[in-house]
């Protein structure tokens, strides 16, 4: 897949690169907090962080002693904006499934 959302698919096809980002959704956190809340070693995590920066997923802004990583929102939303046709498709697909269900008990 050579298209942006790929490169996002890509990126976030690792879990603990998704769980990175389920932890930041709320906003920005240190890299000590991330290392904590997933129980993994720091050097892992700054790994993961560093590919997500790569992707333009996360940003890091850096405050004294500390750097904070907070969502990029865009590349996300292009990915959204890429699942669209399928989500539509999906969504046709469960109204078609409802209405032979309801048809089944009528």
């Amino acid at each position: 897949m050579s298209s942006p959302a790929g490169d996002v698919i890509e990126v976030l096809a690792e879990p603990n690169r998704r769980r990175i980002l389920d932890l930041l959704k709320d906003g920005e956190r240190p890299v000590g907090e991330l290392v904590d809340e997933l129980g993994l070693a720091q050097p892992t995590v700054s790994k993961h962080l560093r590919t997500l920066r790569d992707a333009g997923l996360v940003e890091v802004r850096v405050d004294a002693q500390r750097r904070l990583y907070r969502i990029r929102p865009e590349p996300l939303a292009e990915l959204d904006a890429w699942l669209a046709p399928y989500r539509r498709l999906w969504s046709g697909s469960l109204d078609r499934l409802e209405r032979h269900l309801e048809e089944g008990t009528s």
